[in-house]
C-alpha cells in the first residue's frame, strides 16, 4: 500500500466545509485540519503510484476552495500505536 500525506492550503471562506469534501473524495483514508502554514493535511492510501497523482490532481485540487496542495509519498511507517494494536490482540483490557 502507498501512503502520501497532502498538505493543503485553503481560501478562509471554505474552510468549515472543505474537511468534510475532502473526506469525501476516494482513496482518501484520513483528513486533519491543521495550525501552521498549512490548513489540512489528507492521508492518502493508495495500491499505486499513479493513483495518488489522479486523487491530488483531478480531485482534492479541483475542489472549489483549495489554493494549493503539496504532497509527500511515505517511505515507512513507525507507529507505536500499531505495534500496541499488534500485541494486544486478544489480551483483556
Amino acid at each position: 500500500m502507498i501512503t502520501a500525506i497532502v498538505l493543503i492550503n485553503a481560501e478562509l471562506k471554505k474552510l468549515a466545509n472543505l474537511g468534510d469534501e475532502l473526506a469525501g473524495i476516494d482513496n482518501v483514508a484520513e483528513v486533519y485540519s491543521v495550525t501552521g502554514d498549512y490548513d489540512f493535511v489528507a492521508i492518502i492510501r493508495v495500491k499505486e503510484y499513479g493513483d495518488v497523482a489522479d486523487t491530488v490532481t483531478r480531485h482534492i485540487a479541483q475542489l472549489d476552495g483549495v489554493i494549493n496542495t503539496n504532497t509527500m509519498l511515505a517511505f515507512q511507517c513507525f507507529s507505536r500505536y500499531d505495534m500496541e494494536r499488534i500485541w494486544s490482540i486478544g489480551l483483556e483490557q
